[in-house]
């Protein structure tokens, strides 16, 4: 990916670090937004000279946005080979529970937002370019409690076969990246609680956390011309929870009350 420029929303946050991390040791030049300046500077400053790296601060949801981020990538860098999606709100809970604010909040930034973004993105990325979404898994199966954030997350994998079908003729890609749960910063509180010990690790065939580097990796391959006849898939990155029955040994074998 030697001189290819990559845009990554959401680029302050620990998955969004690992992928602006990943695409830079292949080479790429990247671009990182989201709403928090000085994180993204903070993130500038620890990188260095590992990554050619700038940022544009801007709420994704904002309507400028999308000429914002792709202006300020092609002025920075000259030109945009890779869209990645990442940037999301982690609001979710019961259908019955949801409030209309709670459903515009995770429509605007997580369906909304992308699609506009993509729209904008399109007009400058040659034969070559790559559009890849952070998703979950919560978007290929049911999952109670997932509310609107299931919703938007199968909807991206809507979006992104349709990219597949409408632009990989003219060489543009689109694949989905659906992790399992990953140890972040965000998600470290309940880790190791009981609930979710049993809701994830007991159900993952592959004995080891998710980390923000295994979701980097999988982008960084899917941006690059390794996988250049990889279009319109979504591949989950989870140890084999969503295709699997697996139940742990330590759980089939508990006493519980």
């Amino acid at each position: 990916m030697k001189d290819k420029v990559a845009i990554v929303t959401g680029a302050a946050g620990g998955i969004g670090e690992a992928i602006v991390r990943s695409l830079g040791a292949r080479g790429a030049r990247v671009l990182g937004t989201g709403r928090n300046d000085a994180k993204l500077a903070a993130l500038k400053g620890a990188l260095g000279d590992t990554v050619a790296f700038d940022f544009v601060a801007v709420d994704a949801t904002a309507q400028d946005a999308p000429a914002r981020i792709v202006q300020g990538a092609v002025e920075k860098f000259g030109r945009l080979d890779v869209l990645v999606n990442n940037a999301g709100s982690f609001n979710f809970g019961p259908v019955d529970q949801t409030t209309d604010a709670m459903l515009d909040e995770v429509l605007d930034i997580s369906l909304r937002a992308p699609f506009r973004l993509c729209r904008e993105a399109l007009a400058h990325m040659p034969e070559g370019g790559a559009i890849v979404f952070i998703g979950s898994t919560w978007g290929i199966y049911g999952t109670p409690g997932g509310g609107a954030y299931s919703t938007v997350k199968a909807g991206q994998i809507g979006l992104m076969q349709t990219l597949a079908a409408e632009y990989g003729p003219r060489g543009v890609r689109a694949n989905y990246v659906a992790p399992t749960v990953v140890r972040t910063e965000m998600t470290d509180a309940f880790w190791d609680l009981d609930f979710f010990r049993r809701t994830n690790h007991e159900l993952t065939p592959l004995q080891r956390d998710c980390t923000a580097a295994d979701i980097g990796a999988m982008v960084a391959f899917l941006a690059s011309d390794e996988a250049g006849f990889v279009n319109g898939q979504t591949i989950a990155v989870d140890g084999g929870i969503s295709t699997t029955r697996y139940v742990s040994p330590a759980a089939i074998g508990a006493v519980r009350q």
